[in-house]
């Protein structure tokens, strides 16, 4: 689907930061005078809500269930939110999108490629995507104290995991950046790489 406006995915396992960016790009994005709206997955909508439910009880859900979830939830981003503000050529900031998918759900022994072509078949494709790498240990003591937490999610070994599939992803939109750096280094590097990216679409 090719649409007039930008797509801007940020990824990572938890604790790495996403959100703080995403919040911070969508910013800098308006004070440089673009129509940037900032998204998340999963969504407060109907499935959303029923993935946050879950994620609080570790077991609750097997995999092809979560992936189920993800991408109702998914398909519903896509047709309310997603394709609307890039077909009036709105500059979208998406923390997490179906990479999470391919990532977590292939971290509990689903097949990455399998999860990929299904996400693909109902996803927009990102212009870029920011992948920030940080190790499972520094992520969790990051969100130690976080009033929610996602027993579905939020354990070392399985982070260990979701990080190697997430360092796996390769290709030209993929823009893998060390996590450990201070947020204000990575916010530049986003920002110019995202200006870079808008410019070049808008240009086509």
């Amino acid at each position: 689907m090719r649409t007039p406006g930008a797509l801007i995915v940020i990824e990572g396992i938890d604790g790495a930061g996403k959100s703080t960016q995403a919040r911070g790009l969508v910013r800098r994005l308006r004070a440089r005078g673009f129509d940037a709206v900032a998204f998340r997955e999963p969504t407060r909508g109907r499935w959303g809500r029923e993935i946050r439910r879950c994620a609080k009880e570790a077991g609750s859900l097997t995999p092809e269930q979560e992936l189920d979830l993800f991408l109702k939830d998914r398909r519903d981003n896509v047709e309310s939110n997603l394709a609307p503000a890039l077909a009036a050529g709105r500059t979208v900031v998406l923390d997490r999108y179906y990479f999470s998918s391919i990532a977590y759900q292939g971290a509990k022994g689903l097949d990455p490629g399998r999860v990929r072509r299904l996400n693909e078949r109902i996803a927009i494709r990102p212009d870029l995507v920011f992948i920030l790498d940080l190790g499972p240990e520094l992520g969790l003591s990051r969100i130690a104290g976080r009033k929610t937490r996602d027993a579905l999610f939020e354990r070392k070994g399985y982070l260990r995991k979701v990080r190697a599939i997430f360092r796996s992803l390769k290709g030209r939109m993929f823009v893998h950046l060390d996590a450990r750096q201070d947020r204000r280094a990575i916010a530049r590097l986003i920002l110019d790489r995202s200006l870079t990216a808008i410019e070049k679409k808008r240009s086509r």
